[in-house]
């Protein structure tokens, strides 16, 4: 894969063509870039921003999918456990209801948060923006949407929740047997489908508003529908 070099931009010009490198916070001047390349700083070597129209466009039906994938892993139990005859079944909202029961609110609070609120707000918000987007239409409080999105994203953790319930069936095993339910795999789908989407800066989708032939950098403020 090439990887063109973004040459430093003039201080003077549109300050919606300058792009900064998160590392070293030095200003390049954003140019166009043909499919599979990507930009980097001169100063750090940095990457700066990608080509990734190819992602924007399969970005709406990953999000889907990962709602469907979501709502299937809330509704079902993620695994079942035969103790002697005794079988016992939990979902991941039933996890939360039991650690607030054995009176471990702040670790029911995590659990809820990073595995059901953060996930499912960036999803809904990536929806928001999505679906006017597939029209050619700017979605109101779009900026503020993709700061939030930038927000909340680092406090998603469903794979860490994966990794720790296959820990557990994997030690419960030994005790009794232990059935994997429908929404274990749903998670492990969902895992994959999130990976995916993460992959995709969400500041890249300022670029996308704009009508063919403008500028690769859209406005930092929020403008016009694009026509």
């Amino acid at each position: 894969m090439t990887q063109p070099i973004a040459t430093p931009g003039d201080p003077t010009q549109d300050l919606h063509r300058l792009v900064a490198c998160e590392y070293c916070d030095a200003l390049h001047e954003r140019t166009a870039l043909a499919p599979g390349e990507r930009a980097v700083c001169v100063r750090c070597g940095g990457a700066l921003y990608r080509e990734s129209s190819r992602a924007y466009r399969r970005l709406l039906p990953l999000v889907v999918t990962a709602l469907i994938l979501f709502l299937i892993s809330n509704t079902y139990p993620i695994v079942e456990m035969d103790l002697k005859g005794v079988r016992t079944a939990t979902t991941l909202w039933g996890a939360v209801q039991a650690l607030h029961a054995d009176h471990m609110t702040l670790v029911a609070m995590l659990v809820f948060g990073t595995t059901i609120l953060f996930p499912l707000s960036e999803m809904l918000m990536m929806c928001y923006l999505l679906v006017p987007m597939a029209r050619r239409q700017m979605p109101p409080g779009f900026e503020r949407i993709v700061r939030g999105i930038r927000q909340t994203r680092p406090w998603g953790m469903i794979e860490v929740f994966m990794i720790g319930v296959l820990v557990t069936v994997v030690k419960l095993s030994t005790m009794a047997q232990v059935l994997p339910g429908v929404a274990l795999w749903s998670f492990g789908a969902l895992v994959v489908v999130l990976a995916a989407m993460l992959s995709f800066d969400p500041r890249d989708l300022w670029h996308y508003l704009e009508p063919a032939g403008a500028d690769e950098v859209p406005p930092q403020l929020p403008g016009n529908p694009s026509p």
